[in-house]
């Protein structure tokens, strides 16, 4: 099998980021990046399946600055095969401009599967993948808990609220990824030396701002200093009371 993972280079979750001097964007000193978490699972489902296919190539495709290298050798240590960089100083808020410069590089590449992470912990948008997949008149299925895959079909279950959903679909086809579809691995020494000589080669892109502009960053506003209103059942009233004249929650 011919599989594209679309991967993304975000700030590791437990790094504590603050906002640059502009207002629009964040301060990247001392941050740590990491491949996102959720792209873990696409790189891992798609290096299953080249194995039980015993036969395939896995390629990893980002968007990114020159520093994303690093990202993309992460999953090239896992196992893949090549990986492409679309090298851009600035990645756009408009996920739509996203989509338009990996489906142009992704078109006419005879995959016959193309995997995203579900969303990216950055921006939690939840719209790249779908946007390719229509740009690549592909079909698509999103948070993809579980996947058989069979001679030019698939099957696919999703987590939905109070259920599961089944969806059957053509090959190819465009794929996000959830959390729990599989275990994703660690890299192995010998997979991490391996990565430094595969082909990683990088094209310049040049990409519009789109219909999106982040006017400001925000920090979150700091939380009230709580209150102990008693102790034991003799307390129960008067925290109703707050709840319901204070807070209006009841």
């Amino acid at each position: 099998m011919k599989i594209a993972v679309c991967i993304k280079r975000v700030p590791d979750s437990e790094t504590r980021v603050k906002i640059a001097p502009d207002g629009k964007s964040l301060d990247e000193a001392g941050v740590k990046f990491v491949l996102n978490p959720y792209d873990e699972f696409a790189v891992e489902e798609a290096l299953r399946r080249k194995e039980q296919a015993g036969a395939g190539e896995v390629v990893i495709v980002c968007l990114g600055p020159a520093a994303a290298q690093e990202t993309i050798r992460s999953a090239l240590a896992m196992g893949a095969d090549r990986g492409v960089l679309l090298q851009t100083d600035r990645i756009p808020a408009d996920g739509f401009e996203v989509a338009k410069a990996l489906a142009a590089e992704l078109k006419d590449g005879g995959w016959d599967l193309i995997l995203f992470g579900k969303m990216a912990i950055d921006d939690y948008n939840h719209q790249v993948g779908p946007m390719v997949a229509e740009l690549l008149g592909l079909a698509c299925v999103t948070a993809v808990a579980h996947l058989e895959l069979a001679p030019g079909t698939g099957t696919a279950e999703r987590e939905i609220e109070g259920g599961i959903e089944v969806v059957e679909f053509p090959l190819p086809a465009v794929l996000t990824t959830e959390k729990g579809l599989n275990e994703p691995r660690y890299p192995a020494l010998k997979g991490i030396m391996a990565a430094k000589k595969k082909p990683l080669p990088t094209k310049p892109v040049a990409l519009p701002p789109g219909g999106i502009e982040v006017l400001a960053l925000l920090p979150p506003a700091e939380r009230k200093d709580g209150r102990i209103v008693g102790e034991g059942p003799d307390a129960v009233a008067e925290l109703v009371r707050l709840l319901r004249e204070d807070a209006k929650v009841l």
